[in-house]
C-alpha cells in the first residue's frame, strides 16, 4: 500500500520518487497491472510502447486529479477519475496512432484498455486525490519509472532467451521469468534490509561500547 501522507512530507522530491520506484514498485511489488506486463512483454519493443502509453496516462492523470481534487464532491470521485483516465487514454491512443503507428497495431488492445488498469486508479485515489501537486508529481514519476523499468526488464529478458528457448515468448514463458525475476528483486531487497540491520546494529553496538 501506499504510505500516509503525513509520513512523506518531510521526504525530499528526490526520496518521495525513488520510494514510488522502488519499494513501492507497483508491478514487481504491490503486483498491479500484471495483466498487460505479462501480455505486451514478448517483445523490447512492445514493452516499450505500453511503457510510453501508461506512463503518459499515470502521469497526466495524477496531475490533473491532483490539480482539482478540492472541486471533485465525494459522492462521484471515482467517475470523475475514470473520466480522468480516459480522457488520457484517448490521447496517449491518438499519438501512438499518428507516430508509432506499427507499435500502436500490435498493443492496441492493451492500450485501449489503460482506462481499467488497477495501478492507475489505485495510485489516483490513493495519491492524487490526496496530495498536493509536488508529492503528487513525485510519486506518479516514481510509478511510472517503476512500471517502465519492470517492463522493460521483462520484454527484454523474454525476447533474449526466446532465441535459445522458444517457450519465452509464450504466455506460460511469461509467468514464469516473471516469477523468476520477482523472486530476485526479493532477495536484492532482502539484502539491502538485512544490510541496513546489520550496519545499525554494529552502530548500537560501538555506541554502547
Amino acid at each position: 500500500m501506499v504510505e500516509p501522507m503525513a509520513s512523506r512530507r518531510d521526504e525530499s522530491f528526490g526520496q518521495q520518487l525513488w520510494q514510488s520506484a522502488s519499494r513501492d514498485n507497483p508491478a514487481w511489488v504491490h503486483f498491479l497491472g500484471l495483466c498487460p506486463l505479462l501480455a505486451v512483454s514478448n517483445t523490447l519493443t512492445n514493452a516499450a510502447g505500453l511503457a510510453f502509453a501508461s506512463s503518459l496516462v499515470l502521469i497526466g492523470s495524477m496531475l490533473s486529479v491532483s490539480a482539482i481534487r478540492q472541486w471533485i464532491p465525494a459522492a462521484v470521485r471515482l467517475p470523475c477519475f475514470v473520466v480522468v483516465i480516459a480522457t488520457f487514454t484517448t490521447v496517449a491512443m491518438l499519438l501512438m496512432q499518428a507516430f508509432l503507428f506499427d507499435v500502436y497495431e500490435k498493443i492496441a488492445l492493451f492500450v485501449q484498455i489503460i482506462v481499467t488498469n488497477c495501478l492507475i486508479l489505485a495510485r489516483v485515489e490513493q495519491v492524487a486525490a490526496r496530495q498536493p501537486l509536488t508529492e503528487t508529481l513525485a510519486n506518479a514519476i516514481g510509478a511510472a519509472a517503476g512500471f517502465s523499468v519492470a517492463l522493460l526488464i521483462l520484454g527484454a529478458t523474454r525476447e533474449g532467451i526466446a532465441y535459445f528457448l522458444p517457450i519465452a515468448a509464450t504466455p506460460t514463458g511469461a509467468f514464469i521469468i516473471a516469477g523468476l525475476l520477482i523472486a530476485l528483486v526479493r532477495l536484492v531487497e532482502q539484502g539491502e534490509t538485512n544490510g541496513d540491520l546489520h550496519a545499525a546494529s554494529r552502530g548500537e553496538s560501538q555506541t554502547d561500547d
